[in-house]
């Protein structure tokens, strides 16, 4: 079946990008705005998705922090690709070689049932690929880890008390903030963010840093004033030196490897890692940008992993509290009563 000259194009830039410019990130971005909207079929398609799930191999390769991640977005993307184009032998043997290196590193693929077996479709396999050709024929998009940039695969509900500017505690009210999370874009940070809320370590904690017209900040589970906080898992960084042994490692000192070139800017409802000025040093502390907010400078240095998609305008209202004389904390406390991962 032939291909069409964009289409072709498109994956001989993606390679290109990812080989002679070491830039894995652009050759995904490729294969997302150009190659998939240029596919004309399930194989072309089911093409494009294994091509993506070769750079995430890469990536695996290449950014130690993250591996675990990036393998495991590659499995689906290979699997992904199977469903479109189930007779495909390079991708079955591609996908076999990676599930045994995920088998001997520990890795667990994730997945609830078994869709191929050697090459055959199992009886819950058979029941995907026909929906997988049903939404083909009907031109719907698959929605999976690579292709859709902006499909949320988590939303947080931050539940808020603090006083509107102007008011006193008898006027305390309570906003409930919804942000999309970017697992696709910052899989660490997201996966750090989540696991901080269903532990219930941000239950009880403050916004401890108020700056009109630039952010809210808080997460602080530790000191609740900004000096404390550290990552829920081990991502291969110490007080943000890269270390290949977590015992040699106090868990107050685990840090978030930087994942801040991946796209995201700080535009208004941006959620952000905060860290100290040195690379690799993110915690448990984040920050939401306000409506009024569109702080450009941070772009490529914090790592963006989500954006509030509800309450918004709570946000901006927050970032205008009356503060203390003298510094960024609120007279009155802003209170981050829950936060519920859905």
């Amino acid at each position: 079946m032939s291909v069409s000259g964009t289409l072709q194009k498109a994956w001989d830039n993606a390679e290109n990008e990812l080989v002679k410019n070491n830039n894995p990130n652009g050759a995904l971005e490729i294969l997302r705005s150009v190659a998939w909207d240029s596919s004309e079929n399930a194989v072309q398609r089911a093409k494009t998705l294994s091509l993506a799930a070769n750079i995430y191999v890469v990536k695996a390769d290449t950014e130690v922090a993250s591996r675990k991640a990036n393998l495991k977005r590659a499995y689906k993307n290979y699997s992904n690709a199977l469903k479109l184009d189930p007779k495909s032998k390079e991708t079955l043997r591609v996908r076999g070689k990676l599930t045994s290196v995920m088998d001997q590193e520990g890795i667990s693929i994730g997945q609830s049932f078994q869709v191929m077996d050697n090459g055959s479709p199992t009886p819950l396999g058979l029941l995907v690929g026909l929906v997988a050709i049903l939404l083909v024929l009907s031109s719907v998009k698959v929605l999976d880890d690579f292709m859709d940039e902006s499909a949320s695969e988590s939303q947080a509900t931050m539940q808020i008390s603090y006083v509107p500017n102007g008011m006193t505690e008898s006027d305390r009210t309570t906003a409930n903030i919804v942000i999309d999370l970017y697992a696709a874009e910052a899989p660490n940070h997201v996966e750090n963010f989540i696991d901080h809320s269903n532990s219930g370590n941000y239950d009880a904690t403050v916004f401890h840093r108020i700056i009109d017209n630039f952010m809210i900040q808080g997460g602080d589970f530790e000191r609740r004033d900004g000096s404390g906080g550290y990552a829920h898992n081990w991502y291969g960084y110490c007080d943000g030196e890269q270390s290949e042994n977590s015992d040699s490692c106090a868990q107050q000192r685990w840090t978030v490897g930087d994942e801040a070139d991946n796209g995201l800017t700080h535009e208004p409802g941006a959620l952000s890692m905060a860290k100290t000025s040195a690379a690799n040093t993110g915690g448990s502390q984040f920050f939401i940008v306000p409506e009024d907010s569109n702080p450009s400078h941070l772009d490529g240095v914090h790592t963006v992993f989500g954006k509030v998609s509800s309450g918004l305008s709570s946000v901006t209202e927050i970032s205008e509290v009356q503060t203390q004389e003298g510094n960024d904390n609120p007279l009155y406390e802003v209170r981050l009563l829950s936060v519920s991962i859905s």
